[in-house]
């Protein structure tokens, strides 16, 4: 089969399609037959090294985050799937590989497709969603009718995180450029602010809650509308000493997470606040729920544009631009 392989880490963003063998499943896994694959930031990360202190790869590596596709074969110990099923999934952390013809997964971390989304709408929510879902549920433990900024909400995070929020009875504020109002708006957003026009430090206060996607330069103007007591959980800035305790890092990495993350843990008890960091896990109970939400509220993801496998490396050049609005994927 052909898979899109990182020879070596490099800030250069280039993958190479290489012909490998198809993967042997174990008793609790499942072959799938990929149809369709999400490009991520995290993708961009992962080459260029960022992220090895998280998770470090053996090269050369598969890369590829989440898929859609069909089921072609069953561990024998596998309990609710059956081949033919049609599935979608964010790979374990440790296992990732969505970019190629085919991947092995644990039923753990996959679920059934919602049945109004194509392979390759399906392709552009596990990772996003389960996000969102992780950030909102495991992490600020969000409580209803309390107020939740998204800063740069109107890419394809903020399509699935808007929704998701709405559905806990949240109040949902988010920023971006105009072109993304209308759209953010029609999928439940409570309020818009135009980055160009607004600055939302000066405009908001007293919020609840902020998942931040922008990175280290807007921390302490997120923390400084938050109320006391408020949360701020990061997907984009740095680690920190909590984030290493509760993945179960060994010590020098929780010192070193530690120092990594003191200022902003400074910054967030000098305004009486929590930080946290998130690095999103594999979870297919937790996916199941999204398909539930997703067919029941007609939830469609916001995709940028589709790729040929053949162009993956396009399509990885465009994400790291940071311009797309909405998801990339790459079809097989």
């Amino acid at each position: 089969m052909r898979a899109a392989q990182m020879q070596k880490y490099s800030k250069e963003i280039q993958v190479e399609l290489n012909d490998v063998d198809i993967p042997e499943i174990n008793s609790r896994e499942v072959l799938v037959k990929v149809k369709a694959a999400g490009v991520n930031p995290l993708d961009i990360l992962i080459l260029n090294g960022t992220i090895r202190m998280i998770s470090d790869y053996a090269l050369p590596v598969t890369l590829g985050n989440e898929l859609s596709g069909v089921i072609e074969a069953v561990g024998k110990d596998v309990k609710n799937f059956r081949v033919g099923d049609h599935i979608y999934t964010r790979l374990p952390v440790n296992q990732i590989g969505a970019f190629a013809e085919y991947a092995a997964v644990n039923e753990d971390a996959i679920s059934i497709m919602p049945k109004n989304l194509s392979f390759i709408e399906a392709a552009a929510v596990p990772l996003t969603a389960l996000t969102a879902y992780q950030a909102l549920n495991d992490v600020l433990d969000a409580e209803p009718n309390k107020k939740l900024f998204i800063p740069g909400g109107t890419g394809g995070f903020g399509a699935m995180a808007i929704p998701i929020a709405k559905s806990m009875g949240l109040y949902v504020i988010t920023s971006g450029s105009e072109r993304g109002r209308s759209r953010t708006l029609s999928i439940g957003a409570d309020r818009f602010i135009n980055y160009n026009e607004e600055n939302y430090a000066d405009d908001l206060s007293n919020i609840d809650y902020v998942i931040d996607t922008l990175g280290v330069k807007e921390i302490k103007a997120e923390l400084g509308i938050l109320k006391p007591q408020g949360k701020l959980v990061s997907l984009k800035a740095v680690p920190n000493y909590r984030f290493a305790v509760e993945n179960n890092f060994p010590m020098w990495k929780r010192l070193l997470f530690g120092l990594v993350g003191a200022q902003v843990d400074f910054l967030a008890r000098k305004n009486k606040n929590e930080y946290h960091f998130l690095f999103v896990q594999a979870s297919g109970s937790q996916l199941q729920e999204i398909t539930n939400l997703v067919e029941k509220e007609n939830i469609t993801p916001s995709i940028d544009s589709i790729y040929n496998f053949t162009d993956i490396n396009e399509g990885l050049i465009k994400v790291s631009t940071g311009h797309s609005q909405g998801k990339v994927i790459i079809t097989f």
